[in-house]
């Protein structure tokens, strides 16, 4: 499984197709977070904005070998094994680039309420960024794994599902990513800092099964 890591992510970055999300990504925190806004607010913009992203590193790392390569690989490692490491791959990307990007948006944002009129502090309010934008890559990667191969084979179809599954994941009721997100706006103007364990929690279950049914999928159509 290692080396099937290590080639996904080898033909990942490789490949640049990487760079249009993760432009995509730094233009929308360009845009909406701003230097001394609460940590908070600017915390659940960051990690809300990296859902359709994973999702996206998601599509690059399934659809990056050729067809034949992809046979040889499947033949080679198992078709389950290597949709796997595609999936692992993705997530793992998703997850460097929201753990980077909250990082940087704690140290830049204002420790306070949404009023400016309460401190809250930097680290552990970092703390709870963080595993939003964990629960928004995971629930990514599970739109992702939903959208594309196996599951849907024509870009036609998968572009515009996967659009609209990561529009869902952020505005459904219920959805993981949207109680992360809004625990993190709540949280700013309460001057609280929530702990999203339920929503990762959910989010990894739902990551999980998604996962399973492409893998399946992907062995049972390779038989």
């Amino acid at each position: 499984m290692t080396a099937l890591l290590r080639y996904q992510a080898a033909l990942l970055v490789r490949s640049q197709r990487w760079l249009p999300p993760v432009i995509l990504y730094a233009a929308f925190l360009g845009i909406g977070v701003q230097k001394g806004q609460p940590v908070l607010d600017s915390l659940g913009y960051t990690a809300a904005a990296l859902l359709p992203v994973s999702a996206w590193l998601m599509r690059i790392c399934v659809t990056n070998e050729p067809p034949a390569a992809r046979s040889c690989t499947g033949a080679a490692a198992g078709p389950g094994r290597a949709h796997l490491a595609c999936v692992l791959v993705a997530f793992s990307a998703a997850a460097l680039l929201g753990t980077a990007a909250t990082v940087l948006v704690t140290i830049i944002s204002a420790p306070t309420s949404t009023d400016h009129q309460t401190r809250v502090e930097s680290l552990p309010a970092g703390g709870a960024g963080l595993l939003a934008a964990l629960v928004c890559a995971l629930l990514g990667t599970a739109v992702g794994a939903l959208t594309n191969r196996p599951l849907l084979r024509s870009r036609g179809r998968a572009v515009p599902a996967l659009l609209l599954g990561a529009l869902l994941a952020l505005v459904v009721a219920g959805s993981p990513a949207r109680a992360a997100v809004t625990a993190l706006v709540d949280g700013s103007r309460h001057a609280t800092i929530p702990v999203p364990v339920l929503p990762l929690l959910a989010a990894g279950v739902l990551a999980a099964a998604a996962t399973a049914v492409a893998c399946a999928l992907t062995t049972r159509r390779a038989a």
